[in-house]
């Protein structure tokens, strides 16, 4: 039976003022506390602790800075309409950041002492967490390596913090249609590499086809296959779905990319309502020839930021497409309104996604 942790909380003398609800933005405003807890190869994970916000203080030769030993997760916390505070399926977030970790030959933490730690910043942090429609309290959960030395092995040192910051809404004006580049040229990974973890380098590697994009004019980059560009993977740091016809695709999990927690439940719903979905291989060229004879109905990106981002149009080196009418599609909608409306307590958690913070 895994016991609990004895955390120590040591509160800020000085506590920082709260941002306006209205223009929280996102990752722009952190909280007063942080949660710590290190490890050595001697004593393994220990000195749980939530501290006042500030500087890790970690070495210059650091493995986390040569050698990119760095994973992360990202889940939220909302304060329903009732008041109560609730977390979005946090055992599958604390089990995905394990995942992560163990695929960079990180040590794991106990699951019950991962979701304990998320649990007990955001109690003393609760005040943070905003009522405003749209926004959330976000979580970070990180772990890095902290041993100074230069040579390339795992690291002996380790630190897991977990900050967490107040966002507003990603649609602040609602559900806005983006614009994708299909990228054709560069790539973020390749099976059997880091791309099913949620590694820092992942997001490094994905910068400059990311700034290319948005100096063509668009917001996200589409991501195809490693090996022949052929075959479409994710859109940006989301997972991707397309709606052809009366059918839902996404890209099967093949080890490129990561399995995001709003992918799994965006399939719960759709398979709770009888939509016929397929986990799938999709090739660029079998989107474009259901554009052709107008059955591509939508295209839009899951993730925890925007929940459901839906696509309104694709640029190729050749044109661009527009999907649909270029406005949301209705399983955007529903999907979006379905999801929201359980991390707000305004639908019922027919799937036990939300864990209660009191």
């Amino acid at each position: 039976m895994t016991t609990k942790l004895p955390i120590e909380v040591q509160r800020a003398e000085t506590l920082k003022p709260r941002p306006s609800e209205e223009n929280l933005g996102f990752g722009r405003y952190f909280s007063d506390h942080l949660f710590r807890m290190d490890y050595t190869a001697e004593r393994g994970w220990h000195s749980p602790r939530i501290v006042p916000y500030g500087p890790l203080g970690v070495d210059p030769a650091a493995a986390v800075f040569h050698y990119a030993q760095a994973v992360f997760d990202g889940a939220k916390a909302f304060r329903g309409q009732d008041g109560q505070v609730r977390v979005f399926r946090l055992t599958d977030h604390c089990r995905r950041l394990n995942a992560s970790a163990a695929r960079l030959c990180m040590p794991t933490l106990q699951q019950e002492h991962l979701e304990q730690s998320l649990v007990e910043l955001i109690r003393v942090e609760k005040s943070w967490v905003p009522s405003a429609p749209g926004t959330a309290l976000y979580l970070r959960p990180t772990i890095v390596a902290t041993e100074g030395f230069l040579g390339v092995r795992p690291a002996e040192r380790y630190t897991y913090f977990c900050i967490v910051s107040p966002v507003g809404s990603y649609f602040a004006g609602g559900q806005q249609p983006v614009s994708i580049w299909v990228e054709e040229q560069y790539t973020r990974a390749a099976p059997g590499g880091l791309g099913a973890a949620k590694a820092g380098a992942n997001y490094a590697a994905s910068l400059t086809a990311a700034v290319e994009a948005k100096k063509r004019g668009f917001a996200q980059v589409l991501w195809l296959d490693a090996l022949e560009h052929r075959y479409i993977e994710e859109v940006g740091t989301m997972n991707l779905f397309v709606r052809i016809g009366d059918e839902v695709i996404t890209p099967p999990l093949d080890g490129s990319f990561l399995p995001g927690i709003t992918r799994e439940s965006a399939l719960a719903l759709l398979r709770h309502w009888g939509v016929r979905v397929s986990e799938r291989k999709l090739s660029i060229d079998e989107l474009r020839e259901a554009h052709a004879r107008g059955e591509l109905k939508e295209v839009f990106g899951t993730g925890t930021a925007a929940v459901i981002s839906p696509v309104g149009s694709m640029g190729f080196k050749d044109g661009t497409l527009t999907i649909g009418d270029g406005k949301v599609g209705e399983v955007s909608q529903r999907l979006y309104g379905a999801i929201t409306g359980i991390q707000y307590g305004t639908a019922p958690d027919t799937f036990g996604w939300m864990t209660r913070v009191d």
